[in-house]
């Protein structure tokens, strides 16, 4: 197939309008990732008075709220969820028995969000968890729907199954609009999730599948632009739309344009030729051939028909081999613990710009923004440095630009932000840095299972990280210095795993307790001696099963794909 490619283009006209057309829905599903700043925000709230009726606005006067509102010590504010009882208007007293209580009805400030999921389903004081849940269950969501996507778009096909999980994306992003109660709303935001990774993944891995090796670590980051308009449109529609429902309801409409896709797409013809249907994948591939002006003869399509055959040892790795040795063991319990914290702070940035101070919207799209040089500095260093300096570089100095917001005055939000979107960028590029050291570390035998369970626990991080943020309404700073602390420790941890550039991969189980034990040497000679080159056609890597090496993940979450012969690698980032 690489050869073909190599013939026709690898990524020609043909696969440049297919990738454009695959890469759109991304813009969907970015906005849908992230949207829960906006449709959830968190809103400053107090106590209805007695005397205040049901339209009661949240502005009071000074010395109301001096004598009816008691003082929260820790916000250095009055308190958003008691009140003093027996308060008396004419004369404006407290009297010296008035007793603390909790609100019985909410006051809400629409100054800035004039309609939210927090208003509307009463998610303030000791409900207050209940709105990090639904992130947290949002994000279980995408690791089920990781799974459950990839699965059946092994059985079934890349395009019937990317389509039902668009249809499905359309159905609850609109009923969730719709929802009046919070567990069925909670609910929908599971299956919404789920939803999501399903179309993402297979359109993702669909369009890397079109394209030759050369061009794939490109395509991968090209396709990162997508997940960052969807920031920039996210914030824009929100800053337009001031109802919570008909920004999910706007959010969600546009993915019915990608219905026609049924009859546009086509289906993977490395999927094809896998399940014997050469017949199908012969008219796809003359058409590419076609449009990219290209002739192919009869048997240079006879050898990219044939069908990947299975490396050495296949198949018969498992979780447990990851802890089978010591030195192995190590280096699955360190990376482990790097793809918790990488997905825990990035979606706990992400998701935690409305608290930073300042405007929210601005600082929603900032967020995005630095995702691009992250990208970009990704792309120029691991080739040229490795992949283990630059990924403890990032993650410890991401973790001291987050550590030092300890230090910020209150009241200066701006250098708040700048430090909180040092983190955003650093972690960034720390997240897509570890997906390349994730696939080269593990052996072949249990690389799948390396990289999926890297993802179980990846997920992890990412629902916990909604209740870590919620700590900012004790103390601002907080959220980020416990993140600044992963990732400082993420990042020193790091420099304990084994250098992967240039060198040639572990394929059993013994390789990989060699590799990265002693010197480099010693460490070829093991190689040498154990393990064969992995295939040489990159064919033989898109043929690892979807739901194994699916991942979820920011930006942004996917799909690792290797060639080992020449250790080069290709990555498919988080979102």
């Amino acid at each position: 197939m690489e050869t073909f490619l190599e013939h026709i283009g690898e990524f020609g006209p043909y696969q440049r309008r297919m990738f454009l057309l695959l890469s759109l829905p991304t813009i969907i599903v970015s906005m849908q990732k992230l949207a829960w700043v906006f449709l959830g925000a968190r809103v400053d709230h107090r106590c209805r008075l007695w005397w205040e009726g049901e339209n009661a606005t949240f502005p009071l006067q000074e010395d109301i709220k001096n004598v009816s509102l008691p003082w929260d010590n820790k916000r250095n504010a009055y308190d958003q969820c008691h009140m003093w009882s027996n308060i008396t208007l004419d004369p404006l007293t407290r009297p010296d028995d008035s007793q603390m209580l909790s609100c019985e009805a909410m006051v809400y400030d629409t100054s800035q969000y004039q309609s939210s999921a927090v208003i509307d389903y009463g998610l303030v004081c000791n409900d207050a968890w209940l709105r990090a849940t639904v992130q947290s269950v949002y994000m279980v969501g995408m690791l089920v729907g990781s799974y459950l996507f990839g699965d059946l778009s092994d059985r079934y096909g890349r395009k019937p199954v990317f389509l039902s999980a668009l249809l499905l994306m359309v159905v609850v992003g609109l009923g969730q609009a719709i929802i009046p109660e919070y567990y069925t709303f909670t609910i929908f935001r599971f299956v919404l999730g789920s939803s999501l990774q399903g179309v993402f993944l297979v359109a993702y891995v669909m369009a890397l599948e079109l394209v030759g090796k050369s061009w794939r670590v490109l395509v991968g980051v090209l396709a990162q632009a997508f997940y960052t308009v969807g920031y920039f449109t996210a914030a824009a529609l929100a800053w337009g739309i001031s109802s919570w429902r008909w920004l999910q309801v706007t959010m969600t409409l546009p993915a019915i344009f990608f219905i026609p896709y049924y009859w546009i797409i086509p289906e993977s013809t490395r999927w094809l030729i896998t399940k014997g249907r050469k017949d199908d994948a012969r008219v796809i591939l003359m058409k590419a051939a076609k449009v990219n002006k290209k002739e192919v003869s009869e048997d240079m399509m006879l050898k990219a028909l044939v069908g990947p055959k299975a490396g050495k040892d296949a198949g018969r790795g498992n979780f447990f081999d990851l802890f089978r040795y010591p030195n192995l063991r190590r280096k699955t319990l360190n990376i482990f613990f790097n793809w918790f914290v990488n997905s825990g702070v990035y979606y706990g940035l992400s998701l935690n710009t409305g608290n930073l101070g300042g405007n929210a919207y601005l600082n929603f799209v900032i967020s995005g923004a630095v995702e691009l040089p992250a990208h970009a500095l990704t792309i120029l260093l691991l080739d040229r440095v490795g992949r283990r300096v630059p990924l403890c570089s990032f993650l410890v100095l991401g973790g001291l630009a987050l550590l030092s917001t300890i230090f910020i005055p209150k009241g200066m939000s701006w250098l708040m932000i700048t430090m909180a979107m040092c983190g955003k960028l650093c972690i960034t590029a720390s997240y897509a840095i570890i997906y390349v050291l994730t696939a080269e570390i593990f052996p072949t035998v249990v690389r799948n299972v390396g990289v999926g369970s890297s993802s179980m626990i990846a997920r992890i991080g990412g629902a916990l990280a909604p209740y870590i943020n919620l700590l900012g309404d004790q103390w601002q700073p907080l959220p980020l210095i416990i993140f600044g602390s992963l990732s400082f420790a993420a990042g020193l941890l790091s420099l304990l795993l084994p250098e992967t550039l240039g060198r040639r991969l572990p394929e059993t189980i013994e390789d990989g307790e060699n590799f990265g034990r002693g010197s480099l040497e010693r460490d070829k000679v093991a190689m040498k001696e154990n393990a064969e080159p992995l295939h040489a056609d990159t064919e033989s890597c898109l043929d690892i099963p979807f739901k194994q090496a699916s991942d979820s993940g920011n930006i942004d979450e996917s799909q690792i794909m290797i060639q080992s012969d020449k250790a080069n690698h290709t990555t498919e980032n988080k979102i």
